[in-house]
């Protein structure tokens, strides 16, 4: 509790709590969800650019921001904001990571907080 800054035992249990809830809640495929996918990747590789546009455009519905930082003079790395079916935001995030030139990418599943 101490590590996290939890204010008391109370506080950390309703944490473990909701996370449970936002555990199941992506597991109905059909439920709307929120998620975060953050990849790093090389610029400069052949077409990756490209490619992660073209990806990003394809789902223009899911992804509804995308925000690109320069972290040197090779390396880019992109938040990739999405809402959406559980199913195809999974989907989606996926794709992104397993993008052959991305380097290293996650996803932070979580909630639209509708059911908490």
């Amino acid at each position: 509790m101490e590590e996290r800054s939890y204010a008391s035992r109370s506080e950390a249990i309703r944490d473990l709590v909701r996370k449970e809830l936002v555990r199941d809640e992506w597991a109905d495929p059909q439920v709307e969800v929120v998620a975060t996918v953050s990849i790093v990747y090389e610029h400069h590789e052949h077409h990756l650019s490209d490619t992660l546009a073209d990806l990003q455009h394809q789902h223009h519905t899911t992804i509804i921001s995308t925000t690109h930082v320069h972290l040197d003079a090779h390396n880019c790395l992109e938040v990739i904001i999405m809402r959406g079916k559980s199913a195809v935001v999974k989907r989606i995030a996926d794709t992104l990571v397993s993008t052959k030139g991305v380097k290293h990418g996650g996803t932070i599943a979580t909630t639209t907080g509708q059911s908490l």
